[in-house]
């Protein structure tokens, strides 16, 4: 069984969102999308697990 967890950087989450920039960092300030972690001084990422949640969260939420 595989436990690493793999991090995504900006580019990689708009690419699977398929949302841009502005649209991710503003629904993180309204609790919509999930925030980044620190993975350095000045470095974030997002734990693929949390967009691959966030993206079922969408397809539950469309579904009758």
């Amino acid at each position: 069984m595989n436990n690493k967890e793999q991090f995504l950087r900006l580019q990689e989450v708009i690419s699977l969102t398929g949302r841009g920039r502005s649209s991710i960092y503003g629904d993180i300030r309204e609790n919509k999308f999930p925030a980044p972690i620190k993975i350095g001084a000045r470095s974030v990422a997002w734990p693929l697990s949390t967009i691959a949640a966030w993206q079922q969260s969408c397809i539950n939420a469309s579904k009758p």
